[in-house]
């Protein structure tokens, strides 16, 4: 067959139109991210996904199911590194972390969270092998805080669910950080990184958190460099070394911490009263007699305030509410915390507490010099260091 020179233009032309469309196409499909599925055991029918980032959270699109619970979303615009995402069904948030051109399968049956499965996605599949196990152990712990607050307890059985609480709560720390450090690599363990148990504030014990963020940072940016999780991590290790060089320059104090709400919301912390003598006071405002003891409190607190000295009160109790009741009713004038915990909360475990009322004197210079004091005796030991 013979082509004209002006034919073989005509295909030249012909062939780069066609490559070039093809390279559009395949670009396009590359930045898109498709997601399918199908959820059953809910009477919800809409799906909802939702981008989230340090600034904003952006519903992308939404969907109807089928009548078989089929449905499918998709992503035009997204990122060449994993970024997260959320599925939102029947209340419930689903987060993925997805990259550039990958296809999606995401199913559950009942409770979306506990149950979904997903495929397609390496970090939204380790992000789910965390997220099981994380959420199911926040299940458990809240089974039994709801079993510990039972008005039918023995004492007895209230100190053995403290115990399954404080054990639970252990295992499931140590499975957190063994998945930062297992995977380090991944963005998933970003995530692992900012979850926290209920009345947490630190991933770990504070101190030592920064040495898991810089694992984490070390890693993504061995696998992604580009990342714009990397920069946040590198931001909040910096922020977490300039607090560490600020506390080693403070004097250190000789009793465990204590960082608890206030009822209005508001933490407060017991070594913000160093320079003070300080009585650390435990109490429960369910037991009978606390309108009385504190009373007496009271009258000490009155005399020797000025003088420099203040009431740290802990809460041992469960019921915000009773809490609450009892220090507006006896209008108690000084920090009153509490966590809520009950006899489950570690700081009792921190100061070796077995029995309520408890209390510890702590002089100016942060030492605890006395114990259980009340009446005479602890006016006698506040004089000798005011």
């Amino acid at each position: 067959m013979y082509f004209s020179k002006k034919d073989l233009v005509k295909m030249k032309r012909l062939f780069f139109a066609v490559v070039t469309l093809i390279f559009a196409l395949t670009s396009c499909q590359r930045s898109k991210v498709n997601i399918n599925g199908r959820f059953v055991g809910c009477d919800a029918d809409m799906v909802y996904l939702e981008q989230t980032t340090t600034l904003e959270q952006k519903m992308l699109d939404s969907v109807k199911l089928a009548d078989d619970g089929s449905f499918a979303l998709k992503i035009d615009q997204a990122e060449k590194t994993p970024a997260l995402y959320t599925i939102i069904y029947n209340g419930e948030r689903v987060p993925l972390l997805l990259t550039a051109g990958e296809s999606v399968t995401l199913n559950s049956a009942g409770n979306v969270l506990r149950n979904y499965t997903v495929e397609g996605s390496v970090e939204s599949e380790l992000l789910h092998d965390f997220n099981k196990e994380y959420v199911d152990g926040v299940v458990r712990l809240n089974e039994i805080l709801s079993k510990y607050t039972a008005q039918d307890l023995s004492q007895q059985e209230r100190l053995e669910l403290a115990k399954q609480y404080t054990q639970l709560r252990n295992e499931i720390k140590r499975a957190q950080l063994r998945f930062i450090v297992e995977h380090k690599e991944n963005i998933a363990a970003v995530y692992a990184l900012y979850q926290r148990l209920p009345n947490d504030q630190h991933l770990f014990n504070g101190d030592t958190d920064v040495i898991y963020y810089r694992t984490v940072a070390d890693g993504i940016e061995q696998n992604y460099p580009d990342s714009p999780y990397l920069t946040i991590l590198r931001s909040q290790i910096a922020r977490m070394d300039a607090q560490l060089n600020l506390l080693a320059e403070m004097k250190t104090v000789n009793f465990p911490e204590i960082a608890m709400q206030d009822m209005y919301g508001e933490v407060q912390r017991l070594s913000s009263l160093e320079g003070k003598v300080v009585l650390l006071h435990f109490w429960s405002a369910a037991v009978g007699n606390s309108n009385a003891m504190n009373a007496d409190l009271k009258e000490i607190y009155a005399e020797y305030k000025e003088q420099g000295f203040e009431i740290f009160q802990v809460a041992v109790d469960t019921s915000k509410a009773l809490w609450i009741n009892a220090v507006q009713e006896q209008k108690l004038p000084w920090i009153s915390v509490s966590d809520l915990l009950g006899e489950a909360s570690p700081t009792l475990g921190a100061y070796n507490i077995a029995s309520l009322p408890a209390n510890f004197l702590i002089d100016r210079e942060g030492n605890i010099v006395g114990k259980n004091l009340a009446g005479d005796a602890l006016v006698a030991e506040i004089k000798k260091f005011i």
